[in-house]
């Protein structure tokens, strides 16, 4: 039988459901075979940024109401022949979706995958509420080193805990070791300890992200800091025990150091 993860934020915005499509496509570049499952019920992303929105027939609120058995709602990814999507309903609310059913169709996700993935709505309301009763086996919470999302990762944490009695592993976005050395921004090690999590992976703040974002491009098909991160990652969810790079931590080499771009200083607006 294989392993669901819960992918859940405090907040919208913090790259969750990037990180979740990204981490499915390194799973099964690893030879796992891998199920996202999109649980944002009402808004449905992960059919967009999997370039498989043209796909879509069938939904996991199709299939949790029997108007259609599993295999026809699930889309394979043409190019990631490993990788397939159980889509969210775009035109539906997260109540009509019933905890029993959504927990049948996780069991029987996890006879058929090695990797189930359940992108989550943000936030504490009632469809994240929904997927913490069903099969999973673990959850990681993904968070921006900013106090606004520490807050709410806190609250969600504390309620993932509560339901599952088990606290989300951490995943700390948007790192930027500069204003990390420089003091303005939290390490990755810092909002662990402020949370009190385990820390699963750091990934710096990468431009090429959402330059691929635009061109419609998987993050893992680009040589960048991101998707090495992601990779790290992806092992460490495979049970190897793989380094921290603890962005910040260490000085810059001297030649990142000369040619790397001095942040702008902010500067109050005078009224």
């Amino acid at each position: 039988m294989g392993k669901a993860w819960m992918i859940a934020s405090g907040k919208g915005g913090v790259g969750k459901s990037t990180i979740t499509a990204a981490l499915a496509t390194a799973l099964a570049r690893m030879e796992f075979k891998v199920c996202i499952v999109d649980a944002d019920i009402g808004l449905r992303d992960q059919d967009v940024i999997l370039g498989l929105e043209n796909r879509v027939v069938y939904d996991l609120l199709d299939v949790c109401m029997n108007r259609c058995p599993m295999p026809r709602a699930l889309i394979e990814h043409p190019e990631e022949k490993r990788l397939y999507l159980l889509p969210a309903a775009q035109f539906a609310r997260a109540k009509e979706v019933d905890g029993k059913a959504l927990r049948r169709v996780i069991r029987q996700l996890k006879n058929r995958f090695d990797m189930v993935l359940i992108d989550c709505p943000a936030g504490i309301e009632r469809g994240l509420r929904g997927v913490m009763h069903a099969e999973t086996d673990d959850s990681i919470l993904i968070c921006t080193p900013d106090d606004v999302c520490i807050r709410d990762a806190e609250r969600t944490s504390a309620l993932i805990a509560e339901k599952r009695s088990a606290h989300p592993q951490l995943i700390v976005n948007r790192l930027d070791p500069q204003l990390i050395e420089s003091g303005e921004m939290y390490s990755a090690k810092t909002v662990a300890q402020t949370l009190d999590l385990s820390l699963l992976g750091e990934i710096p703040y990468d431009p090429i992200v959402y330059r691929a974002l635009l061109k419609r491009m998987s993050l893992m098909d680009c040589k960048c800091e991101a998707a090495e991160a992601i990779t790290r990652i992806a092992h460490r969810m495979a049970g190897q025990q793989i380094p921290f790079p603890d962005y910040g931590s260490r000085p810059a080499s001297l030649l990142k150091r000369l040619f790397r771009h001095k942040p702008q200083e902010v500067q109050r607006i005078d009224r």
